[in-house]
């Protein structure tokens, strides 16, 4: 394959002089946010020609010692063939996720749905299984909202994922999940069906110019923590109910101790949904002038995770599948996400 025919190595340069023109500016740091932004991209935009570089050194090397025929070197030489093609999937997948916010880091949000404890059961389960996901990916996880039942599930979590690239690969896991189980809630042990949904959010800070969200727009409650206990659970009025007037959107954050944090823990997620609206929106408005726009309904699964009467998690979108559901459920994510990505290229 030619190497560079997915990584525009002209185009990348060019955007690095430009950037290096900038950062070299006297008045850059005049605006102290927008200084912080180009210094970001120019380090990121650094560190990927370089890797891309490295990469058709290496090639460059490993071609030169086959060209040699030195039978001594066929071991070698198998193993650096493998590291390298190893590398190209790798960095192929950067290139794909060059979203405007698939660098950053991630809102992730689960809801239970129809289904009463199995379904909360379920929302229980994908939140471990993200974590799991997220901790083998070693991006660091803080959940900033809980709503617990009394059997130990989960009515809806929010989790903040933080590090580079967690948008771009949890934006594959957006929509409905489904299980397929002999219920351990159902004394004739029956099978069930459950429903979760997970929302994926790009984590956008509060000095993006493009969402501002002004203080006559929104109305503060605060009230007392609830749920099914624990420590981190405070019985004093510490949760924030955050309402956007304009939408009638509302967020809830209550994990904290501090009502401070709380409050910009609502607002940090508030922020990213009127983002994902505003997104929406320009998306509905393109489809309208082309004459169709479907609907996203809660029955539109993008996944199930089957696990009687066979074993199977499968993704409707892509026909990406794996038999082994135990290490899918541990968090074995990136087969699913890698072919959400190639096939939306």
């Amino acid at each position: 394959m030619n190497l560079w025919s997915i990584f525009d190595l002209p185009a990348k340069e060019s955007e690095l002089n430009m950037l290096q023109m900038k950062s070299q500016s006297s008045e850059l740091w005049d605006n102290r946010d927008e200084a912080m932004k180009i210094m970001k991209a120019l380090s990121d935009l650094n560190e990927e020609i370089g890797s891309w570089k490295s990469l058709k050194r290496r090639a460059e090397d490993a071609l030169e010692l086959a060209q040699m025929q030195d039978e001594s070197l066929r071991d070698e030489l198998l193993n650096e063939i493998e590291a390298i093609e190893a590398l190209i999937s790798q960095n192929e997948l950067s290139v794909l996720l060059s979203g405007p916010y698939d660098k950053g880091n991630a809102l992730l949000a689960i809801y239970s749905g129809a289904g009463g404890l199995d379904s909360a059961d379920w929302a229980a389960m994908l939140r471990r299984m993200f974590l799991r996901w997220a901790e083998r990916k070693g991006y660091e996880t803080e959940v900033l909202d809980t709503t617990e039942t009394e059997e130990g599930g989960i009515k809806s979590i929010t989790i903040a994922v933080n590090g580079r690239f967690a948008y771009g690969y949890l934006k594959s896991e957006k929509g409905v999940h489904r299980l397929v189980r002999l219920s351990p809630f159902d004394a004739a042990h029956r099978r069930h069906t459950s429903f979760a949904l997970v929302e994926v959010l790009p984590d956008i800070s509060k000095e993006d110019s493009e969402i501002q969200i002004p203080q006559e727009d929104i109305r503060i409650d605060v009230f007392k923590s609830s749920g099914a206990g624990g420590q981190n659970v405070q019985k004093n009025a510490t949760a924030i109910r955050i309402t956007h007037i304009p939408t009638g959107m509302v967020v809830t954050c209550q994990n904290e101790r501090s009502q401070m944090q709380n409050r910009e823990n609502a607002l940090r997620v508030l922020r990213s949904r009127l983002l994902q609206k505003q997104q929406e929106e320009q998306a509905k408005e393109i489809t309208d002038l082309r004459g169709e726009y479907t609907k996203a309904e809660w029955g539109n699964q993008i996944r199930s995770y089957v696990l009687h009467p066979y074993q199977l998690v499968k993704d409707h979108r892509t026909e990406f599948e794996m038999g082994n559901t135990q290490a899918v459920l541990d968090g074995d994510l990136d087969g699913f996400m890698e072919a959400y990505l190639r096939n939306n290229k």
